[in-house]
Formats: C-alpha cells, structure tokens, sequence
C-alpha cells in the first residue's frame, strides 16, 4: 500500500476520554451507562493513498466529497463504525419502525427508531459497475473501498472478470479496514451472517466470485491462483490483523470432512484438509468462540484477538434465536463486545456492523423475520450510540441494497403492520376485486405467489380469510412467482453522526461512503494527497 508522504500528519489532535476506561465485566452484554472511554491518545495518521485511487469512480467520489469539506469543513474522527442493514429497503425501515413500536404497545406510526434520530440523512445509489439492481458484494466493495465493481466480485474494481482469478492481478483495493490496520488502529467485523459472505468479506478479500468461501471454483484458466474468502480472512496480511471478528460460517473454516463440534453429522465445507481454526488459535493471545458459553467466558477488555463463529452457516434468525437464548448472543451482545474490544486500542478503530439476516428473509418472502431482524440491528445502533462519544466516533448506518417490499392500501393508523389490510375500526378486512382480502406489507416477487400441490404448483391468489398472517412463518403474497425474491433497485437510505456526519446530505453514491469515513477518520488522503 501505497501512503502520500506529507511534512505533518493530516490530523494531529489530543483527544481525552470523558470517564475512566470501565473495568471488565463478567459477561459482555453488561449495562454501560457512559460511553467507553479510551486511553487519552494523540490521533497523528498519516493519510494513505490506495491502489484503486486511480479509478474513476474513485476520483469521482473524492471530488464530491471535497467539495463537501471544502463548503462545511471537517471535524476529524478517531473511530468509524459503519453499519450495514442487508437488504434494508426505506419500506423496510418505515415498516421496522411501525412493527418495533407496536412490539413495544405504544403508536407505531409516530414510533423512531435509533436510527431515524441520528442527525444527518442522505439517499444512496446502489447500482453497481455493471448491473442496474446489485448483490451484497458490489455494493459492499463500494462502501468499503471506494470504487463501483461488478455483482459478485468483492474488492477488486470492474476492470476484473466474474469467475477469472487471473484478471484480477493489477485491479485490486484496498479497503477501509486494510488502511486503518496498517495504520496501527484496531479492526472488528461483527455479522449475522457468514463472516465469509459478501458484506464482511469486502472488508478483507479479493475474489471474482463471492461464492468461493471454502474453496475455489472453476473460473477460467487460472482459477486456482485465488484463495478461497476463508482462507483470506486467516491469511489477512493487513497490520496485525483483526482484534475481534465475530458471527456465522464456521463450516467454511474447518478442515475439509471434519465433523462440526456442535453439530454431529455436519461435516465442513471446504475441500482441503487445511483446519484454518487451528491456524488461528496457534497464533499468541487468538481465542476461538464457538457458543454462548465461550462468549460470556471472554474477557473483551483484554487484549486478546477473538474470533468467534457461532454456526456452521448463517447465524439464526432473532425469533428462531428467541426460543433458545442460551444457544448464540444477540447482534446487540456481538456489538458490545467488539466495541469493549477495539476500544482498548488507543489510536481508535474501525468496525463494521452487519444485520445480515433482513436480507435473508426478505428473499423468503417473509416479513416477519425481516422486521424482527431489522428491529434487533436498530437496537445495536442503539447499543454503539450508548458506549461511545459522538465528539470523537463517527457513526454510519445504511443499506447495501434494497428489496421488493411494498405497504400498500389504505389501512387505518394503528393496523397490525402485520396484519390484513383493514380501514374499518372494527378490523373488517378490505377486499380487492377478487373479493379476498390482503396484507398491508406485500413484495413483487417471490415465493409467496405460488403454493405447493401434489401436482406441482398452483400460483392462483389464496384467500387469506382466517390466515394468521402475523405467524412467524407467514410468507407475503407476491405479485409473480420466484423461488426466491429478489433484490430492489431503489435508492437506499444513510443515517449518520459524529465527526464526518455532515457530509452525509442529498443523494449520494453509494461509494462516496468510503471517502466520508476515510477522510473523517484521516485515514485517507484527499485530491493530490492532501
């Protein structure tokens, strides 16, 4: 990686924590009732220059956003967390506002999320290189590294290929957490899903193909040359790595055949014998999690770099996890624990914060789970907001891409979001032409529009009459049928505060995100490496 070399650093200030830093709890989802005050440290960065500055998106994005500080100005910030709603449409967010106040018998109309109150709020565009409505890992190359690239290819530019290893040479990026370790700041991914997936892959591999997790596909002539995402993540030459990295997708880490410890008879999926869990717990003071238990054990507040990996895949939907609490910590557990974590580094951090599950059961067709996975991420907001400073921690929260949600008909103020559509006060339920009722919250597509049958499908709209439609594992109806629903291409929303939130305003691209947090923190260099 390349560093501009500048006579004084891009920002020299003395910030002083506001409280003594807190001492270790027993568990980590303790009560924090002050933020976590650091070791008073003397923020010196030297601004770095990346290996994509050259692209156009790129210098596009720069542009704009120093046009912003050169109107606003900048304050600097010694921390970022940037978290990521996977598959978070704006009807999402208004239907997750709704829903988290009628969970909590109050309007759910009026009701504001923790999201919603932060300061600053901007649209962003989400189409990627070369597709009208993206995936998680274009999009999430674009925030954490600055630059559009093609759907399923993550942190390398568009002038790589889908699915050929060898185009990639010459076209790679550096991300927001590569710079910031090299930096000497200390890094954290926390997610709901695979840590291998598409949005926390982005912050430390490069691949044309976001599938190989554990192993590499057959893509071109030189396919073999790519390591798998897993194995990048052991790998990640960046500093001295992550201190805390936290989530789903253990099976992608365990040697290829090897016996999951907590499921018998799930077998790993790599296909080498190479046991990556074993390469990181060989390295000094790397701890391994694998359940609750082993979570509460774990001492944040040390020194410690962990790595925790609840699941052989995805972690389980908060209403799944519900029924069995003791099984897995809570997304808002996760983020108290990584911020406790990088918060023993004195020269700040960066942390990345992924509800990954919104997406998930937005392709099911299933609002329920979405709207409770979208609450449980508003709470970890909520959780950052409540252990840190806003003088010195910027804090963003957005999108990767939207979906097809809608909320539609007429219903009255106080309906259930989950419930029939209904204008009458006495819940009757409206009707639409063909004389059966609907639901208030509906998607395009998906599989909700077809039903199983001994002979195949029947894809006729069901009456929904007497149909608990708040259950759980209701799916909504969809306009045509898919096996699974897909993405949306609207524009997704950009909550943010602290230093560097007031360059978030307008309708932005959705790359123009990694220069707000590179130029906020320090860590990246401006127009001719100011």
């Amino acid at each position: 990686m390349r560093k501009t070399l500048t006579a004084l650093p891009l920002i020299a200030l003395v910030i002083a924590g506001c409280a003594a830093a807190p001492a270790a709890t027993e568990t980590a989802d303790a009560a924090v009732s002050e933020p976590i005050a650091s070791p008073v440290a003397t923020l010196a960065r030297e601004a770095a220059v990346p290996q994509q500055a050259d692209n156009d998106y790129y210098l596009n994005a720069q542009a704009a956003i120093d046009t912003k500080i050169d109107a606003r100005g900048l304050r600097p910030a010694k921390n970022v967390i940037l978290f990521v709603g996977d598959g978070m449409s704006i009807p999402t967010v208004t239907a997750a506002r709704i829903y988290a106040g009628q969970k909590r018998g109050v309007d759910g109309e009026s009701y504001k999320l923790t999201m919603e109150q932060l300061p600053y709020s901007a649209l962003s565009k989400t189409y990627s290189h070369d597709a009208q409505i993206a995936d998680s890992a274009s999009t999430a190359t674009a925030m954490m590294s600055g630059v559009k690239t093609n759907s399923r290819t993550l942190g390398i530019t568009g002038d790589a290929a889908y699915d050929n290893c060898a185009s990639i040479e010459g076209h790679k990026t550096d991300s927001i957490f590569e710079i910031a370790e090299q930096a000497g700041l200390a890094t954290g991914l926390v997610t709901t899903a695979r840590l291998t997936h598409a949005t926390p892959g982005a912050a430390y591999s490069k691949t044309p193909n976001r599938d190989w997790e554990a192993y590499v596909g057959h893509g071109g002539a030189a396919a073999g040359s790519c390591e798998d995402i897993a194995t990048q993540f052991i790998d990640w030459p960046a500093g001295d790595g992550f201190e805390v990295a936290m989530g789903g997708g253990r099976s992608a880490f365990l040697a290829g055949g090897a016996e999951d410890p907590e499921y018998p008879g799930k077998t790993s999926d790599r296909k080498d014998q190479r046991d990556l869990l074993a390469d990181w717990t060989a390295k000094p003071a790397h701890k391994l999690i694998i359940d609750r238990e082993g979570f509460e054990a774990q001492d944040f507040a040390s020194e410690d770099k962990v790595l925790a990996l609840f699941e052989p895949s995805h972690m389980e939907y908060e209403l799944d996890r519900a029924d069995d609490p003791a099984g897995e910590p809570s997304i808002s557990e996760m983020t108290r624990a990584a911020i406790t974590r990088l918060s023993q580094d004195p020269d700040g951090y960066v942390l990345l914060v992924e509800g990954g599950r919104i997406d998930h059961a937005h392709h099911a067709g299933n609002a329920a789970r979405a709207l409770e996975e979208a609450d449980q991420f508003d709470q970890a907001i909520k959780t950052a907001l409540d252990m840190t400073n806003s003088d010195d921690t910027l804090i963003i929260v957005t999108a990767d891409h939207s979906h097809t949600l809608t909320i539609s008909g007429y219903a009255r103020r106080g309906n259930p979001i989950l419930g029939l559509s209904s204008t009458s006060l006495d819940g009757t339920p409206d009707k639409a032409l063909d004389g059966m009722p609907y639901t208030t919250l509906g998607y395009m597509n998906g599989p909700g529009a077809c039903t199983a049958t001994e002979d195949g499908f029947d894809c006729t709209r069901k009456d929904l009459t007497g149909v608990d439609t708040t259950d759980k594992d209701f799916r909504q109806q969809s306009l045509y049928p898919m096996w699974s629903e897909t993405h949306g291409g609207d524009d997704v929303a950009i909550f943010a505060s602290g230093p560097g939130s007031e360059l978030i305003s307008g309708v932005m691209e959705q790359n123009e995100i990694f220069q707000v947090m590179g130029r906020a923190s320090g860590l990246v260099a401006g127009p001719e490496g100011e």
